[in-house]
């Protein structure tokens, strides 16, 4: 499954979904990727990024990808975790 994932997330950073065909999951993955609604001028570094902590993830044991979403929400919370603590110093 991380081959197809990287497959996938290269894929759309060359700009071109060369197939057709996809799993359910990749699908899934599409559309929340589109409903993240990231601006284009940093898309691309966010995509990279968010491929390796995935990779991280399913190195570890993660048994499918985890959302954009979910990525982009961890990484508020720690921002926000960061501020609150910095806050309290």
């Amino acid at each position: 499954m991380l081959h197809q994932f990287n497959k996938l997330i290269q894929e759309l950073l060359r700009g071109t979904l060369s197939r057709n065909t996809f799993r359910p999951w990749e699908i899934e993955l599409l559309l929340d990727i589109e409903r993240c609604d990231l601006k284009d001028s940093n898309k691309k570094e966010m995509l990279r990024r968010y491929q390796k902590s995935v990779q991280r993830q399913m190195e570890k044991g993660a048994r499918a990808p985890m959302k954009l979403s979910e990525y982009l929400n961890a990484l508020k919370a720690k921002r926000e975790n960061r501020l609150a603590q910095a806050g309290t110093k």
